[in-house]
């Protein structure tokens, strides 16, 4: 009986350890640079995750519309999923006149709002600027319980990469919940002027869609009135760890 018992328990813990969920966030920041292309500096640009087996998972950046298809690696893959393109939830946008740094973010699930299971992911990235294939690279990442920051050397048409995997701080496990109604921000969407609620706030930190930091501080009143209309990403650093949500500004 006690065998039985020991038996059961292993195949239990293994099926949880097999589809644990953690919630969390993936943060990839890069600079991008020509390819040396005819169309230099003008290029298009997209960022994607997949799983270790190369299934598409889900598209977080992608400035590409009418040449979208010289982006011949994200084409495939999104193809292969039966989603030609997917920019659900995407950061996007239309060619890119010039060259800067892109900053986009994953929430863990793929791209019909599913959470996805911890394990082994990439993050591919892929420029031109030529009617043709340009540079593309990918970097391997853990999804799990645990936090992970990479940074990548250098290649082709992306420099100063950071991939940076934060686990919720606050629900993290078998299919948890991230609970980032910790932290508020009303008025949201906003005009410029917004106060950030929470317990434990160290440190705020604010970016365009592009990646130009417009904010860096630990106040919790924040005024960016100066800035363009538009959606802004807001990296909230606690005692616990860090979350990043989006505000509008209307």
């Amino acid at each position: 009986m006690k065998k039985n018992y020991m038996t059961f328990l292993f195949v239990f813990l293994c099926g949880i350890a097999l589809n644990a969920q953690t919630s969390g966030e993936l943060t990839v920041t890069t600079t991008t640079s020509s390819t040396g292309g005819n169309f230099a500096p003008k290029n298009i640009v997209a960022i994607w995750v997949e799983d270790d087996a190369g299934n598409f998972i889900k598209t977080l950046l992608a400035y590409a519309q009418q040449r979208k298809t010289h982006l011949n690696t994200w084409q495939a893959t999104t193809t292969e999923a039966g989603s030609p393109f997917n920019i659900v939830d995407a950061i996007s946008g239309p060619t890119r006149t010039s060259h800067g740094t892109r900053t986009c973010a994953w929430d863990a699930t793929d791209f019909e709002g599913n959470p996805v299971a911890d394990g082994t992911y990439k993050v591919w990235m892929e420029l031109t600027d030529k009617n043709a294939t340009g540079n593309f690279s990918n970097f391997t990442f853990t999804k799990g319980p645990e936090p992970e920051s990479l940074a990548p050397s250098n290649v082709p048409s992306f420099a100063g990469i950071s991939v940076e995997w934060q686990p919720d701080p606050f629900v993290t496990g078998i299919s948890g919940k991230a609970n980032k109604d910790i932290f508020t921000i009303f008025p949201n969407p906003t005009s410029g002027k917004f106060k950030i609620s929470g317990d434990e706030i160290k440190e705020v930190e604010i970016r365009n869609l592009v990646g130009d930091l417009i904010y860096k501080g630990n106040s919790i009143q924040i005024d960016i009135s100066d800035n363009p209309k538009g959606v802004y990403l807001i990296k909230i650093t606690s005692g616990k760890g860090a979350i990043t949500k989006k505000i509008i500004k209307e």
